[in-house]
C-alpha cells in the first residue's frame, strides 16, 4: 500500500499537466519524488480469446491496455475487427453489420455507434463477441455478422462497479464512464453510462476536380473546418425472479448528443482559357439528437423439464435528430445563388414483438421462434433562400424534402444443435417477409416493395487435442437498402455536386463459407479462411455532367463481387512479464459493375495489421506499444481512400492492486497531421478530396474498481435481438 501523505490523484494530475505539454521527461522526474509502492504480482493468466461454434470473444478485462483505451480503440485487437482511417469499424473488411449490447439491440448504437464507442471506456466492458456465423435465431440483416458488446458480468448478492476518468488532447477532450452491478435477493440490476466532450480543432481541407473532353474544367476548393460535440449515454439491464420457473427481465437505454461546427472555403472553377465561376462559402452548423429504447421479457420455465423455456418479449425504440446550417456566400463571380439555410428533422420509432421456445435433450437442443418488427421513419428537410428584397429567408419548395417510410419485417426460425463427444453441430433456417411502403412527398413518388427470403445457416465445431478446434460454417445474409439510398430527393445544397437515392434498389443477398482453426493455451492462436460471393450488389456510382459542370452520384444494383479473406490473431507471453499480440486480415476482392453504360472491373488486395506488445515492470508499472497498418481501401466502384500507419505508446501504473490504476498514452508521436485522401474517378473526370486531420494526441486515464459479490443474477435465456439493420453504409 502507499503512504497516507500521498494520493493516487497526484500521479494523475502530474501526467495530465506534463504529458499533454509534451514533457514526458519532466513527468518522470516529478513522479520519482513520490514514494514507491509495493510490487504487484500476477499469479494467473486469464485467457483473452475464446472460440465458440459460431463466434469468437475477446476478454477486455484480461487485457491490461483496456484500462486506458476506449472501446473503439480496443477493437483493433479483436479478431476479425479493424478500424479504417476515419475510425469506422470494419468486420472482416465490411461495414455492413449490426452492433448489440449484452446480446440485444440498443438505442445507443442506432444513430452514431462510433461516437458512443469512442467515449466508452474499455475498462467498463467485460468482453466483445464477434458472431461471424449468426445462427437462424438472429435476423438476417448485416452482411458480415454481429458485434456483441458485453458490459456486465455475472453478479452476486451485493454490488460492484468501475469508474473511469479520461482526457485526450488536442483532438478529443474530457470523458467519464462507469459501470455497476447490484443484486439483492431475487432482484438484480446492472448498468453503464458516461459522458464526453470531443473537440476537433481547426484543420485544412480541399477538393480538386479535373474534367476532360470538349469542355475541360478545373475545380479547386480550399478551406478550413472545426467542430466539437458533447454526448452522453446510459443503459441498464434488470431482472426479477418471481419463483423458480417465472422470470421477468428488461432493459432501458438512452443517449443524446449535440454538436457545433464551422467551415469556410473558397471555390474556383476554371475553364480551358478563362475563369468560369468563383465564390466563398461559410457554413455555421449545429445539431442534436437522442435515442431511447426499452424492452420487457417474461420467461416461463417448466417444472417437469428444466431445460424447456418459453419467452415473450416486447421492445420499443425511438430516436430523433435535428440539423441546422446557415450558409453565407461572399465574393461571387458568375455565381448568383443567395445565402441559404438548411434544417433537417428526422424521427424514427420501432415496435418489436417476439416469442421464443427452447428445449434441450441429452445431445440435441432445439430453438424456435416468431417475430415482428414494425418501423416508421419520417424526415422533414427544409431549404430557405434569402430574399434580398424583403430581407428574410423563404422556403424553397423545390429543394425541400419530406417523406414517410414504413418497413415491416415478419420472421420465423428453427434451429437444432447436436453435441456428442468432440463434435458440435448447429443448423437452422430462417424465413423473413419484408414489406416496405414509402411516400416521398417532395417528389410526389411512392415506393412499395415486398420480398420473401429463406436464409439457411450451419456451423460445425470439432474439438482437437491441446485445447484446439476446427470450425466450419456457411450462412446467407441480407443487406436491405436503407432510407438514405432509397430516397429520390436530389440534394443540391453543395454547389458543383448533387446526390440522390434510388427508390428502385433491391436487397442484396450475401453467401459466405468460413473455415477456422484455433488453439487456446499459452499461445492463443486463431486463423481463418473465408470465401464470399454476392450478386446484384448495390454500389455508389458517380458521373460528370459537362453541361452543368456538376458531379452527380446515386446508388444502383449494378455489381457483383467475390472475395477471399485470410485472418490471423495471436497472442503469446514471451516471458512472465513480456507479452505480444497480432491481429490482421488479408483480403483479395474482385468487383465489377456498370457505370454510365460502361463496365468497370477492379481487383484489390487489401490488408490491415495491428500489432501490440507490453512489458510489466515491478511495483505495478506496465508499458505498451502498438503499430497499426491499413492498406488503401475502395470507397465505391469508382473510389479509393489512402492507407494509414498508426502508432501508440502508453504507460500504466496499478496504484492499488485490482482497484486503482492510471494510464498515460501518446498516439502518433512522429506525425502531427494526417492527410485523409479520397479519390473518385469516371471516364471523363478525376476528383480528389483531401482532409488534413490531427494525428498526434496524448491521453490520460484514471480507473477505479469497487465492490464484491457472491451469487450470480439470473437472466432470461431469450430476448429481442433486432439485428436486421446494417451497422454501416458499405460500398
Amino acid at each position: 500500500m502507499m503512504n497516507n501523505k500521498n494520493s493516487p490523484m497526484i500521479y494523475f494530475l502530474i501526467i495530465v499537466r506534463l504529458l499533454c505539454m509534451g514533457n514526458l521527461a519532466s513527468a518522470q522526474q516529478e513522479t520519482k519524488k513520490i514514494d514507491s509502492l509495493q510490487e504487484v504480482k500476477v499469479t494467473a493468466r486469464k485467457p483473452i480469446i475464446k472460440q465458440e461454434i459460431d463466434r469468437i470473444s475477446y476478454d477486455l478485462q484480461a487485457d491490461p491496455e483496456s484500462k486506458g483505451n476506449s472501446v473503439l480503440e480496443m477493437m483493433r485487437k479483436v479478431p476479425y475487427l479493424s478500424l479504417d482511417a476515419d475510425d469506422n469499424i470494419l468486420l472482416k473488411g465490411n461495414s455492413s453489420y449490426k452492433i448489440f449490447i449484452n446480446g440485444k439491440p440498443s438505442g445507443l448504437m442506432e444513430r452514431n455507434p462510433k461516437e458512443v464507442l469512442r467515449s466508452m471506456p474499455a475498462s467498463t466492458i467485460q468482453r466483445i463477441e464477434v458472431i461471424t456465423n449468426p445462427p437462424a435465431k438472429y435476423d438476417a440483416e448485416g452482411l458480415a455478422g454481429i458485434i456483441n458488446i458485453i458490459t456486465n458480468k455475472k453478479i452476486d448478492n451485493g454490488y460492484n462497479g468501475s469508474l473511469n476518468i479520461n482526457e485526450r488532447y488536442p483532438v478529443g477532450g474530457p470523458g467519464l464512464g462507469t459501470s455497476f452491478s447490484v443484486k439483492e435477493g431475487k432482484f438484480g440490476i446492472s448498468g453503464y453510462g458516461g459522458a464526453s466532450l470531443y473537440i476537433s480543432p481547426k484543420t485544412n481541407n480541399s477538393i480538386s476536380r479535373i474534367t476532360n473532353g470538349n469542355n475541360e474544367t478545373d475545380l479547386q476548393r480550399n478551406g478550413i473546418m472545426k467542430s466539437d460535440s458533447r454526448s452522453g449515454y446510459f443503459g441498464t439491464d434488470f431482472s426479477y425472479e418471481i419463483d423458480s420457473i417465472n422470470l421477468i427481465s428488461g432493459q432501458v437505454n438512452l443517449n443524446g448528443s449535440n454538436s457545433d461546427g464551422y467551415s469556410k472555403q473558397r471555390s474556383v472553377l476554371n475553364g480551358k482559357n478563362s475563369l468560369l465561376q468563383a465564390f466563398d462559402l461559410q457554413n455555421d452548423n449545429d445539431g442534436k439528437g437522442y435515442a431511447i429504447d426499452g424492452a420487457l421479457n417474461y420467461q416461463l420455465g417448466f417444472k417437469t423439464n428444466k431445460s424447456k423455456l418459453l419467452t415473450f418479449s416486447y421492445r420499443y425504440m425511438k430516436y430523433t435528430g435535428e440539423q441546422n446550417n446557415i450558409l453565407l456566400i461572399a465574393n461571387p463571380v458568375n455565381y448568383t445563388m443567395p445565402n441559404y439555410r438548411q434544417a433537417n428533422n428526422t424521427f424514427s420509432d420501432e415496435h418489436t414483438m417476439q416469442i421464443d421456445y427452447v428445449q434441450q435433450w441429452k445431445k440435441i437442443g432445439i430453438e424456435a421462434g416468431i417475430k415482428g418488427i414494425l418501423r416508421n421513419n419520417n424526415s422533414d428537410y427544409q431549404y430557405l433562400s434569402f430574399n434580398a428584397a424583403n430581407g428574410t429567408f423563404e422556403t424553397d419548395i423545390s429543394q425541400a424534402n419530406q417523406f414517410n417510410y414504413n418497413q415491416n419485417i415478419f420472421g420465423a426460425y428453427n434451429t437444432y444443435q447436436y453435441s456428442s463427444g468432440n463434435w458440435n453441430v448447429k443448423a437452422g433456417v430462417r424465413i423473413e417477409q419484408t414489406d416496405i411502403n414509402a411516400d416521398f412527398i417532395s417528389t410526389l413518388s411512392k415506393v412499395k416493395q415486398h420480398y420473401f427470403n429463406i436464409i439457411p445457416s450451419i456451423a460445425i465445431k470439432r474439438r482437437l487435442k491441446n485445447n484446439a478446434s476446427l470450425n466450419f460454417g456457411f450462412t446467407q445474409r441480407i443487406k436491405r437498402p436503407g432510407i438514405n439510398r432509397l430516397n429520390p430527393f436530389v440534394d443540391r445544397s453543395n454547389p458543383n455536386f448533387e446526390s440522390t437515392g434510388n427508390p428502385g434498389l433491391r436487397p442484396v443477398l450475401n453467401n459466405r463459407f468460413q473455415f477456422a482453426y484455433s488453439i487456446s493455451d499459452k499461445l492463443s492462436f486463431n486463423t481463418g479462411l473465408d470465401y464470399t460471393y454476392v450478386n446484384n450488389i448495390d454500389l455508389k456510382v458517380s458521373y460528370f455532367d459537362p453541361v452543368t459542370n456538376i458531379t452527380r452520384s446515386t446508388y444502383e444494383n449494378t455489381g457483383k463481387a467475390n472475395a477471399f479473406d485470410y485472418s490471423i490473431n495471436a497472442s503469446y507471453p514471451i516471458t512472465k512479464k513480456w507479452s505480444a499480440s497480432i491481429n490482421g486480415t488479408l483480403t483479395y476482392i474482385s468487383i465489377q459493375g456498370i457505370v454510365n453504360k460502361i463496365l468497370i472491373k477492379d481487383d484489390w488486395l487489401l490488408y490491415n495489421v495491428s500489432t501490440s506488445t507490453g512489458y510489466r515492470f515491478n511495483k505495478g508499472w506496465r508499458v505498451n506499444a502498438s503499430l497499426n497498418i491499413n492498406s488503401p481501401n475502395p470507397t465505391s466502384l469508382q473510389g479509393t481512400s489512402n492507407g494509414m500507419v498508426n502508432s501508440s505508446f502508453s504507460v500504466n501504473k496499478e496504484v492499488v492492486k485490482d482497484k486503482l490504476s492510471f494510464t498515460a498514452g501518446l498516439t502518433n508521436p512522429f506525425t502531427k497531421y494526417r492527410h485523409n485522401i479520397i479519390k473518385t474517378w469516371g471516364t471523363d473526370f478525376m476528383e480528389i478530396i483531401d482532409n488534413r486531420n490531427y494525428f498526434r494526441s496524448c491521453s490520460v486515464s484514471l480507473n477505479y474498481n469497487f465492490g464484491k459479490l457472491k451469487q450470480a443474477i439470473k437472466k432470461n435465456m431469450r430476448g429481442i435481438n433486432n439485428d436486421d439493420i446494417s451497422g454501416g453504409k458499405g460500398l
